[in-house]
């Protein structure tokens, strides 16, 4: 799956997966790399994620509260 259709949901899914292979131990030696540096760019991905969102709700609260502020 690329990145520019990847879900934080999706991205998630993904890790979990990976993590479930790596503890199994189903994943060879010969691709363990691969799939550590996917990893690492998933965890990537949705961390960048939550911090636009975190920075997108505190906009709209600043946006709402300064709407709510009585005039004088």
């Amino acid at each position: 799956m690329d990145n520019q259709s990847l879900t934080y949901e999706s991205a998630y899914a993904e890790l979990r997966k990976i993590a479930g292979e790596i503890e199994n131990e189903s994943v060879s030696v010969d691709v363990l790399a691969d799939k550590v540096k996917r990893a690492a760019e998933l965890i990537d991905f949705c961390q960048e994620k939550l911090r636009s969102t975190e920075l997108d709700v505190n906009n709209i609260i600043k946006q709402m509260e300064s709407k709510n502020i009585p005039e004088e």
